[in-house]
């Protein structure tokens, strides 16, 4: 027998020349293509296909296929704000059949009586109209809503009557309801001030009713794999459809799936509502992150974190999400933005937080999973970061890898016995040895500790039943994340 082992060049073969056979069992060092998904609504305008996975083309893409005022062309331009490298899918969806759209409106009771520039603000963005002293009204509120339509990814249809502008949002559902209608968001020391003399009335979006059924759209996801997903919804049964997608016992994360991801949404609330949301959530699975007042849209939120947290765990899944800026994404303003108190309590309800920098940049703070309790009830912290299920999941496929190519078709005998080199036989403790190599070479690397642990704690052998298996306990320790520094400032006088 040739110490070689090769699997294709047979022993006994006389042909007279060179022959060259492949392995690749020791040069796998690939790593998983991390996709994103955005799930959105399209509208009528949109050309995709509602509950089928597409990848995606870019912004202008997205406003192809799902529509330039739709919620998913908006998503996708929010992510993009924030990842504009990463792969990214999209799963359209269509308004739900029997779906309201949420209305508002802006009446303009009085004309100015002096030039100037209304600066009008809808779900987050701007609307700058110019009127003139003793402009009517009704005048007013055409330049108004045709200022609004003139926007492609505006996400209502502005319609002037009289004196006032009616909006409708474009997609229907829950979603129109948290369509933001506001003036001078920035404020006069931004030079933006209501003209003197213009008086007006605003009746804020509602009416909003039925967001979609998911079932449909994420059972066609089919075995791609998205390791970040963006969730536009709140609503219990969305997010426990999202929740059933990813769970451990028949789910993404299922031994026979092995898919794996994570779900990112935000909620649009006050903080008593936020900690009823959160309370009500325990999935290790799935993030939200809440905030009061700010002018843009939940689901803009979700897709800005998404993808912060995309380009963050691409680089290295260990690194603390935190800090990290949500670009496009407007603060609430400071009477609203939760205090340190009240996000300490958040996190402790299984919500993460977020903070404002002096130059009004939202940036987050710590972003957690909503897993609070295991099966028992008992407080449980184990999946609290969402740090944490990234690096098991790149732990787990970094494992894969090596077995897979490794020890892609291996005889397995017993401990205690000496297979000859080039044999192809290997034993539970042949195996052992390289999952404690590779250990070291990822503790090595910055991505696990405390080795010699490993080392000692870990049980590889033989299953009683089946032969032909091997039963591996993996004790590995993630590295932690820096995020506290605790210091007794215990100074002296003299």
């Amino acid at each position: 027998m040739s110490a070689v082992p090769f699997k294709v060049i047979p022993s006994g073969l006389r042909l007279p020349g060179s022959f060259f056979e492949l392995d690749n069992s020791q040069a796998n060092t690939a790593q998983a293509n991390q996709r994103a998904l955005i799930i959105g609504q399209i509208t009528a305008s949109g050309i995709a296909t509602p509950n089928v996975p597409i990848i995606s083309g870019g912004v202008g893409d997205a406003a192809t296929q799902g529509g330039a005022s739709s919620m998913l062309a908006n998503m996708v331009a929010a992510y993009r704000l924030n990842d504009d490298f990463g792969e990214v899918w999209y799963l359209p969806l269509a308004d739900a059949a029997g779906a309201t759209a949420a209305t508002g409106s802006i009446a303009f009771t009085s004309s100015p009586t002096a030039n100037g520039t209304i600066s009008l603000y809808v779900a987050g963005i701007a609307v700058t109209v110019p009127v003139t002293a003793a402009q009517a009204t009704t005048s007013i509120a055409t330049a108004v809503a045709a200022a609004i339509n003139a926007i492609a990814n505006m996400p209502v249809t502005a319609v002037a009557a009289t004196s006032t502008v009616t909006l409708t949002a474009d997609n229907k559902g829950l979603c129109g309801n948290e369509i933001n209608i506001q003036f001078n968001y920035y404020g006069t020391a931004n030079g933006e001030s209501t003209p003197t003399g213009l008086a007006y009335t605003i009746t804020a979006m509602s009416g909003g009713a039925t967001n979609p059924t998911l079932t449909t759209a994420l059972g066609n996801l089919g075995n791609m794999t998205f390791d970040f997903i963006a969730n536009p919804y709140t609503d219990a049964t969305s997010l426990d459809a999202v929740k059933q997608l990813l769970n451990d016992q028949t789910g993404r994360w299922s031994f026979n799936q092995q898919l794996y991801g994570h779900s990112f949404g935000a909620y649009a609330g006050t903080f008593s509502a936020g900690t009823t949301l959160g309370l009500a959530r325990n999935n290790q699975h799935e993030t939200i992150l809440p905030f009061n007042g700010s002018p843009t849209p939940s689901w803009l939120w979700a897709a800005a974190l998404c993808a912060q947290v995309a380009v963050s765990v691409r680089a290295d899944p260990g690194v603390p999400l935190q800090y990290l800026p949500l670009q496009g994404v407007l603060p609430p303003p400071v009477a609203s933005q939760f205090l340190p108190s009240q996000r300490e309590t958040l996190l402790y309800d299984g919500l993460s937080t977020f903070t404002v920098t002096q130059d009004g940049t939202v940036q987050t703070e710590n972003i957690i999973t909503t897993y609070q309790t295991n099966a028992q009830g008992v407080a449980d912290d184990s999946y609290l970061e969402v740090e944490t299920m990234f690096q098991l999941m790149l732990e787990i496929r970094t494992l894969q890898a090596m077995l897979t190519s490794k020890y892609a078709r291996c005889k397995l005998a017993d401990n205690g016995s000496k297979p000859p080199a080039g044999s192809n036989l290997v034993t539970p403790n042949t195996v052992k040895a390289d999952i404690i190599a590779l250990y070291q070479e990822r503790t090595d690397a910055g991505y696990t500790q405390n080795a010699a642990a490993f080392a000692a704690a870990l049980v590889v052998q033989k299953n009683t039943v089946n032969p032909n298996r091997l039963d591996i306990l993996w004790p590995g320790t993630p590295v932690n994340q820096m995020r506290t520094f605790a210091t007794l400032v215990q100074f002296r006088l003299q």
